[in-house]
């Protein structure tokens, strides 16, 4: 398939050619399509407990096996996307997302279905390869607003995926519900086929297998210690050996990147002060995002007679993340335009005060069902505009060769955070639960609220401290990134 030139002058405004002129919905539709599908586990695990006639912590699984493969794949997709043959490692991860849909759907015993929430999972690093996609064969300006998009699309894909599966599994059942994944994943695929050009001549990428497993294992034992608060209060012992393992683990995993030729991840571009600040901020922005979205969901879905709540089903709980996806889906339109004038690190900084404005919100008003929706829809903006504004920073010092891989370590960082902010909220709740009692004090969701607001006002720091640093020199910044970065960069020549 014929794409327009990987290259050109800053500011080029240059027309795409007719083979890539649906290039930027292609790549939009498969990042929200494995977004949503990843996020369909969140809505069913009561339907899966009950189907399946197992517990609700095994249910769980159908939500967290999903985020495990994930971010585990994710490095090793974005380090195979560098490469010359990123088409093929597209293609074949959906080959695999739509296999493990179809395992979903059949009538197989419980173990396939993790199995099939596995597969379906590995998709969540295609976001990365589509970043990639868009910065090699777009005009710089239209590459821009399409990353910042697919970063949004990323995120507010499971306020589209959760409502939609929770309505097919009231009327139609769970197969139902997963029979939407595989359609949309199937469709997905024949999208990539027909529209996802070849990578530029010049590129090589090989995979540091050994640093891929020690990555994996260290990343599989933080995300499962994170997610099994139980087995810190039930085994204390065992989690602390594992929490040591997994740090052995990743300190071994940096030492191989640095002492190979070809690193899964370049940790020396990491440790760039702009690239380590907005990983540091999307590590603690993304828990404490993660922390409202979770606090906001159980809040309205507790009955009221536990004292607060509004018992809502399902279905019209997930209606509750209208607003998050709507007004996220609107920052990030929006972003794109502010960053002309106004600096990435700002604008993460500003995202991140909103966020800390919805968890105000959420700890002073929540009595009525209006104001939750109200919080979540500031929780919606600022998380889109964190997302928009992110790549720009990380991508304004990144060869574009390193797209893919640079922005695959940025998702595994918000993957861990997420986890870490879900584990947060769980355990916090759990700490303000009476002895012999299902649901926690009220008081516990406002405790929880206010450890948000701290982590966002950290995460506001660390973007203050980035924009107070001196520009890029020459080589380093947006325009030698090929990327625009403030309006007036952007249009300087070469």
């Amino acid at each position: 398939m014929t794409a327009a030139p990987a290259h050109g002058r800053p500011g080029s405004t240059a027309p795409i050619r007719s083979g890539t002129r649906l290039l930027v919905p292609a790549l939009v539709f498969v990042a929200l399509v494995v977004a949503a599908v990843a996020s369909l586990g969140t809505p069913l695990i009561t339907s899966v407990a009950t189907t399946f006639h197992v517990s609700l912590d095994s249910a769980q699984w159908t939500l967290t096996v999903a985020l495990l493969s994930g971010a585990v794949a994710t490095p090793v997709l974005g380090r195979l996307g560098a490469g010359p043959y990123r088409r093929a490692t597209i293609l074949a991860t959906l080959v695999i997302v739509v296999a493990g849909s179809a395992l979903t759907v059949l009538p197989l015993p419980f173990a396939w279905l993790l199995v099939g929430r596995a597969a379906q999972g590995v998709g969540l690093g295609l976001t990365a390869l589509m970043m990639g996609v868009a910065r090699d064969h777009l005009p710089e300006e239209r590459s821009a607003a399409t990353i910042a998009l697919i970063s949004v699309v990323s995120i507010v894909g499971a306020g589209v995926g959760y409502p939609l599966a929770a309505l097919l599994a009231e009327f139609g059942g769970l197969r139902a519900a997963y029979g939407l994944g595989l359609f949309v994943t199937a469709v997905a695929l024949v999208t990539a086929w027909r529209s996802v050009p070849a990578t530029p001549e010049g590129r090589s990428a090989h995979v540091n297998v050994a640093g891929a497993l020690l990555l994996a294992g260290g990343l599989l034992l933080v995300l499962f210690l994170a997610g099994e608060r139980s087995l810190w209060s039930r085994h204390l012992a065992v989690a602390v050996s594992a929490a040591v393992a997994a740090v052995l683990l990743l300190c071994a995993w940096t030492v191989s990147e640095l002492r190979t030729r070809t690193p899964l991840i370049d940790v020396r571009a990491v440790r760039h002060p702009a690239v380590a600040g907005a990983n540091l901020a999307m590590f603690v922005g993304g828990s404490g995002m993660y922390l409202l979205l979770t606090l906001i969901t159980r809040y309205a879905q507790t009955p009221s007679s536990a004292g607060y709540g509004f018992g809502l089903t399902t279905f019209v709980a997930g209606l509750v993340l209208v607003p998050f996806s709507v007004l996220g889906f609107v920052a990030g339109r929006l972003t794109p335009r502010v960053r002309e004038r106004v600096d990435g690190p700002l604008l993460l900084a500003g995202s991140a005060a909103v966020v800390g404005c919805g968890f105000v919100l959420f700890a002073t008003a929540r009595s009525d069902l209006a104001e939750l929706l109200t919080a979540m829809g500031v929780l919606g903006f600022g998380v889109g505009s964190f997302s928009a504004a992110m790549p720009g920073v990380i991508l304004a010092v990144t060869p574009r060769s390193e797209t893919s891989s640079a922005m695959s370590f940025n998702y595994v960082v918000r993957s861990v955070g997420y986890s870490l902010g879900s584990a947060l909220g769980g355990l916090v709740l759990a700490v303000g639960t009476a002895t012999g009692r299902l649901f926690p004090d009220d008081d516990a969701y406002t405790t929880a609220a206010l450890v948000g607001v701290a982590a966002m006002a950290i995460t506001t720091a660390v973007g203050l401290a980035l924009a107070r640093r001196r520009p890029p020199g020459p080589g380093t910044g947006p325009v030698a990134a090929g990327v625009p970065g403030r309006g007036r960069s952007s249009r300087t020549g070469s």
